[in-house]
């Protein structure tokens, strides 16, 4: 089946809809139609009305699928704006993963006529194996089905009509209790990569592999991944030649139980070999808790979140450590706190996490980082982020200690009290607010 963007307004109907644009025309099958907007004369499509007739529309959106090109290419019944404090409503679209390795967008649309509230979501769910342009026609679908019943219900009605088809299923769509699924919810994936690069007197050549398997369901959610890659570097130096072979692996898991509506229950478990950390094999589970203050529903627009849990795990070293270990078994505690919104008035993020032996209290980590892209004034906005870590938990370090050049190529870690991070940057425009036109000629390379 494929995926297709759905509305609460369709009801007994498997809350389905497909809008296509095919031979120069928008057509839709399932709940909605949308028409009106354009006027066909003599076989070519013309505007119905003047620019001033249509609402202006301001997407907001970071995904990857932000082709703001084109959805101005195929929705040109709106006018698109740069600045929200001059549009009639505020598109903002966001994406969480599927069950299946797919994505679910959603698009809520709010009115900025404070005498006439307007508010409405609409989604779509795309599959892993939708193409580039099957997902981007899905999205410019789902995004032309909610800017016409916006157009609709807030008084631009000779711009588009939004009509109700018939209920029944719409063709080429199952209900669930038609599904057969021989693979039970399961989704695997293979993937591989190589590659090269190099000059006169450098060159550095890479393989990786990587198998991963996933189930997810409303109550549990389950994942396994495992990869191992392998790096041969080669550096011309002065005094010689600098020569770094290594292999890696790990096998990741996590199985999840929803608990209660707001409370959740897992074990994550991890093993494989790093040698930027001294770690000929290491393997560790933590079972841990998480606590939702709001619903799991509201994630993509907001989330707060508390995570406690233990870790044991075992340690087999490269190298003798600092604190004369060749291999250790050890327990640690972490807390995680994190807090995601994203309004019309743009996002905020911040978090904190903690980790400590239990073997040795003073061995801990505690980490914290925030950020926020908030628009000022009109065209006028700014973003910054930032995180410190306070480190005291470096068990693994060698004693004897990473060489010069593996300092400089940052292939071994090194004993530090702190890291941090930040950036500050801002944006401000103005002229035109208005950005219907779209000229892909002699375009930048990409």
């Amino acid at each position: 089946m494929r995926g297709a963007p759905a509305s609460s307004g369709c009801r007994g109907s498997a809350r389905v809809a497909e809008l296509g644009r095919a031979s120069g025309r928008w057509g839709l099958r399932g709940c909605f139609a949308i028409v009106g907007a354009l006027v066909a004369v003599g076989g070519t499509w013309v505007d119905a009305h003047s620019q001033q007739s249509r609402p202006n529309v301001f997407l907001d959106c970071r995904e990857a699928r932000c082709n703001y090109e084109y959805y101005r290419t195929e929705i040109d019944w709106v006018n698109w704006v740069r600045d929200r404090q001059v549009a009639d409503v505020h598109v903002i679209m966001t994406a969480q993963g599927t069950g299946a390795g797919g994505r679910e967008y959603l698009f809520d649309f709010i009115g900025t006529d404070e005498e006439s509230p307007y508010s409405h979501r609409h989604s779509y769910k795309s599959n892993p194996t939708d193409t580039d342009r099957e997902v981007l026609d899905a999205l410019a679908n789902t995004l032309a089905l909610g800017l016409g019943m916006f157009a609709n219900e807030s008084g631009y009605r000779g711009l588009a009509t939004v009509v109700a088809l018939e209920t029944g299923q719409p063709e080429g769509l199952v209900s669930p209790d038609e599904v057969d699924d021989p693979w039970n919810l399961w989704v695997f994936r293979i993937r591989g990569e190589a590659g090269m690069e190099g000059e006169s007197t450098y060159r550095n050549v890479g393989l990786e592999g990587n198998l991963s398997a996933w189930r997810t369901t409303p109550t549990w959610k389950f994942s396994i991944s495992g990869g191992v890659g392998h790096n041969r570097l080669r550096i011309d130096l002065s005094d010689g030649t600098f020569r770094d072979n290594r292999t890696r692996w790990n096998v990741d898991s996590r199985l999840v139980y929803a608990l209660a509506e707001r409370w959740s229950v897992g074990v994550i478990g991890s093993t494989g070999r790093f040698l930027s950390y001294n770690l000929d094999y290491r393997l560790a589970l933590t079972p841990s808790v998480e606590y939702s203050v709001f619903p799991y529903e509201e994630t993509t627009r907001r989330s707060f979140t508390f995570v406690y849990g233990i870790t044991g795990m075992y340690h087999d070293y490269t190298e003798r450590t600092v604190y004369l270990e060749t291999e250790e078994t050890r327990y640690e505690q972490m807390l995680e706190i994190r807090f995601n919104q994203r309004q019309p008035w743009g996002s905020a993020w911040f978090g904190t996490s903690g980790t400590q032996f239990l073997h040795d209290t003073d061995l801990y980590r505690v980490s914290l980082w925030a950020g926020a892209s908030v628009r000022i004034v009109r065209g006028f906005s700014v973003n910054i982020s930032g995180n410190v870590s306070w480190v005291r938990d470096q068990i693994f370090l060698s004693a004897e200690g990473a060489t010069d050049e593996e300092a400089l190529l940052r292939l071994q870690q090194r004993p530090t009290d702190f890291d941090y991070g930040m950036e500050v940057g801002f944006s401000y425009q103005f002229g035109s607010i208005y950005n219907n036109v779209v000229n892909n000629r002699l375009r930048p390379r990409r």
